[in-house]
Parts: C-alpha cells; structure tokens; sequence
C-alpha cells in the first residue's frame, strides 16, 4: 500500500508523462512518442522542451527560444532567428525540410512569459501564430507544467531531452 501512495504521490507532483499528438516537434518528438515531465523542475530557460496549457487550454509541448526581458527576431540577413541580436543556430533540432520561420516577428518578451515554438516549424501552431492573443503569443511562466527530459516510449527511440548547444551563447 505504501508502494501505492508513493507512486502516486510522484505521478501528481514530481513527475508527468505526456503523448505526443502531432508532427509540431518533429524530428525532435514524433507523433506516438511518450515524454516524461519534470513538474519541479523550476523557472524554464531558452532551449528547453516544456509541456504547457496551451492557448486554448489543451497540454501542449514546444521548445522555449526566448524567456521574458529577450527581443526575439526573425530573421537576420542569413534567415536565422536571433534572440538579443544572437543569431540562433538551429541545425541540431530544426525539422529538415524546415526554416526558422515564414513569417518576419520582432518581439520583446514580457517578464514573466515565455516565446515558444515547435521544432517543425511550418506545421507549427506556436507563440507566432498566437501574437494577436493576450500576452501577444508569449504563454505565461505560470503555465508550465514542466519540462520533457526523456523519452521512454517506443523504447526504439528512448533518450534524453537535452538543452541545444546554440542556447549556452544566450546565457
């Protein structure tokens, strides 16, 4: 029983599991992957995949590119999108057949919000496609309900979730 009541206990405050339902992250996640989240694991920072309540109140997950106080951009003269006049190299987790994004954006992230978007850009639903809701695209610090760290289902393709290399240049 007591077995039971930890594992529960776990499950409601420490650690999430999350299905992916569509191509917006690949080839990062793919349709049918299983994440585990991690619910404590404190204020999200560029770079990290993050399981959220969406614009309309749905679980979503997509990739923090820029945290509140960042004027996140798209794009520079070679098509990158910089944060802080960075550019951002996305080769590592950027869909393939993808750009960083068909549309231009200039953006300055209020604090206390987040700039998201998927790694499959173009099949992306993001903080681009939300500008004209409240907080102009940018979801709240609030909503996060933790970070992806793992894949665990289809063992086929279980891994870690790493931060890209591109984002140590922000911090």
């Amino acid at each position: 029983m007591g077995g039971v009541l930890v594992a529960l206990l776990l499950r409601l405050f420490v650690l999430g599991s999350f299905s992916i339902p569509s191509e917006s992250m690949e080839n990062t996640l793919i349709v049918g992957d299983r994440v585990f989240v991690n619910k404590l694991y404190g204020t999200p920072d560029r770079g990290d995949v993050v399981v959220f309540k969406g614009w309309q109140g749905e679980d979503t997950i997509k990739r923090v590119i820029a945290v509140g106080g960042d004027t996140v951009k798209c794009c520079d003269a070679q098509g990158r999108i910089t944060v802080n006049g960075v550019p951002l190299d996305e080769k590592a987790y950027l869909h393939p057949d993808d750009f960083p994004s068909g549309e231009k954006f200039e953006k300055v992230v209020p604090k206390g919000r987040l700039w998201v978007m998927g790694d499959h850009r173009s099949a992306s639903a993001d903080s681009r496609t939300h500008e004209e809701q409240e907080g102009e695209g940018t979801i709240s610090e609030k909503a996060v309900i933790g970070r992806a760290f793992m894949i665990y289902w289809p063992f086929s393709r279980m891994g870690l979730l790493s931060t890209p290399e591109t984002f140590t240049k922000l911090r």
